[in-house]
Formats: structure tokens, C-alpha cells, sequence
């Protein structure tokens, strides 16, 4: 019986055998870029931000929450789109009435319109918010990534000093800070949120950094004599900013309950100052003869605060590799 050479052999397997399916598989392998699944050389990788996006879109408490703070930094801005009148336009006559036409909030002690009075202090409130995170943000940053990174003596005294603030009560540093404070702008406010939020920032900055520079990048980019300031800006600070974003996000929302709470207290904003706080203020007297007067402005400030945490968690989930 003559000998079959390899190809009779495969034949003789006949179409569907184990030879014939292994040589399909080897065809297919080589015809998909980079390998099996696609995740070879052509296969661009993805970056931690690039992921974070993704997964941040398809989040639904991301969606709703930035569609929250997304309308209430629209009506900051320009509140007359959907309020028409002067929340300092008042009529004694119409003191503590309820909801009238044209009047769906009713209105206050004063017979000020509480809907146009909810609508303009969103102004207040988020400016402090904002203005605050960034501040904070900028100078902890700054202060705690330059300690992380050099260490030493400059690392020994932020320590030192961050543990001073930290021994400070918020409340009462607030009432003895802005009790001298006769301005009834935001600024005051921002300030003194500043000055005692910056801490908390710089604690996680320096963490992260310490934790950025011991990776092989930034020691293979220091051994081919990258100076420092390169290295801190081109390498540690682009992985080391993620826990900054959002610390600073969940704080935002504290931030703007902080200025409510001062402002309930009668240190924060003052009148003719339009806020929530101080509204909530004038309205805690009334709560059993007109409780609509604390309900919207305290509705309001509850729904902006759990928006901005919502956020943060939805951003903490989504720049956090270990969640994924």
C-alpha cells in the first residue's frame, strides 16, 4: 500500500476533522490584528482618562447628577431666564402667603416672592462652591505636591502646619473669622474656606505624589536627567492629580452646605445678600405658621449638595482602578 504524503493525509481526515479545524483556527489567529481578541501591537491602549470617560457615560448617576449641576450653573449666570422679578421686591401685605398665580413658592416673612428669592441665591451659593474648590485645590496642590516630592524639612513643616489647621473647628473659626467681616459679598466666605480647606487637599496631594515619584517612569526619566520641574509636570502630576479631582469634587458640595451654615449663623452672607442660608434663617421662625417658607430654600440647597457628592462618587468610581 503506498505511503500518503501529508496533504492526502489531511484529505483523508475528510472536511471538518480535528487537522482541518486546527489549520481554520491558525488562519483566523492570523488574520486578526495583534493576535487573539485584538489586543496586540495594532491595538491602541487605552489611558486612565480615556476609561474613566467611558465608564462615566454610562453611568446614570453621573448623567443625572451633571445635568443637575449643568442647570444650576445655567440659571447662576442668567436666573432671570427663568425668574423675572427682583428678589428684593417686597410687599409687607403679602407676608407668609402661600402659592399664588404666578407665585408657586408663595412668600416669606418680608412678602418677598421665596421662588424668585430660591432662584437667585443658586448664584450665591455655587460661586462659593466653586470659587472655594478651585482655591483649595490650587494651593493644596501646589503645597502638598512640592512637600511629596522634595520631602525633608519643607515635607516636615507642611506636616507640622496642616496638623495646626486640622485642630481648628470649622464652625467656630467661622463665627470668630467672619464675625469682624462687615462685606456682604462671597469673598469673605471664600477666603476662610480657603484658608482652612486647604489642608485636606494638600495631605492627598502629597500622598499621591510620594506614591507617583517611586515608579519606574519618573526613575528612568530622572536616571536620563530629567530636571525636576519636568519631572513633576510631565510625569508625576498627570498621575497623581486623579485623588485631588475627587477629594475636590465631593468637598464642593461641603462647601456650599459650609457657606449655608455661616450664613444661618449670620456670619456668612448678609443681606441684601441673596442665599439660602440666610433665607433658611429667617424662615426657621415661621416653620409652623408658614413652613414653606424653610422647605424650598432648604429643598434646593439639599438637592445642589447631594448633586455635587453624587458626582464625586461617580468620578471616584470611575478614575479608581482598583473598582475595576
Amino acid at each position: 500500500m503506498p505511503e500518503q504524503t501529508p496533504d492526502e493525509a489531511i484529505s483523508a481526515a475528510g472536511a471538518g476533522g480535528p487537522t482541518d479545524l486546527a489549520l481554520a483556527e491558525g488562519d483566523s489567529l492570523e488574520k486578526t490584528p495583534g493576535g487573539p481578541g485584538g489586543t496586540g501591537p495594532d491595538t491602541k491602549p487605552q489611558s486612565l482618562w480615556s476609561d474613566a470617560w467611558r465608564d462615566l457615560r454610562r453611568n446614570p448617576v453621573f448623567i443625572i447628577s451633571a445635568l443637575i449641576i449643568l442647570f444650576l450653573v445655567v440659571i447662576s449666570i442668567w436666573p432671570q431666564l427663568i425668574a423675572s422679578g427682583d428678589p428684593l421686591d417686597c410687599d409687607l401685605g403679602k407676608a407668609q402667603e402661600g402659592s399664588q398665580p404666578g407665585h408657586p413658592f408663595g412668600f416669606d416673612g418680608q412678602g418677598c416672592d421665596v421662588y424668585t428669592r430660591v432662584v437667585y441665591g443658586a448664584r450665591n451659593s455655587v460661586t462659593v462652591g466653586i470659587c472655594s474648590t478651585l482655591g483649595v485645590a490650587l494651593i493644596g496642590s501646589v503645597l502638598g505636591g512640592l512637600a511629596g516630592f522634595f520631602g525633608g524639612w519643607w515635607d516636615a513643616i507642611l506636616s507640622r502646619l496642616t496638623d495646626i489647621f486640622f485642630g481648628i473647628p470649622v464652625v467656630l473659626g467661622g463665627l470668630v473669622f467672619l464675625s469682624v467681616v462687615t462685606s456682604s459679598t462671597v469673598w469673605p466666605v471664600v477666603g476662610f474656606i480657603v484658608l482652612l480647606g486647604w489642608p485636606q487637599i494638600a495631605r492627598i496631594a502629597r500622598g499621591s505624589v510620594i506614591t507617583a515619584k517611586h515608579n519606574d517612569y519618573v526613575q528612568a526619566a530622572r536616571a536620563l536627567g530629567a530636571s525636576n520641574g519636568r519631572m513633576m509636570l510631565r510625569h508625576i502630576a498627570p498621575n497623581a492629580v486623579a485623588p485631588v479631582i475627587v477629594v475636590a469634587t465631593i468637598a464642593l458640595g461641603t462647601y456650599i452646605s459650609l457657606e449655608a451654615t455661616l450664613s444661618f449663623l449670620g456670619v456668612g452672607l448678609k443681606p441684601p445678600a441673596v442665599s439660602w442660608g440666610i433665607d433658611i434663617s429667617a424662615a426657621s421662625q415661621y416653620i409652623r405658621n408658614a413652613p414653606h417658607m424653610l422647605l424650598w430654600p432648604a429643598g434646593a440647597l439639599a438637592v445642589t449638595v447631594l448633586a455635587f457628592i453624587m458626582l464625586g462618587d461617580a468620578v471616584r468610581d470611575a478614575l479608581d482602578p482598583k473598582l475595576r
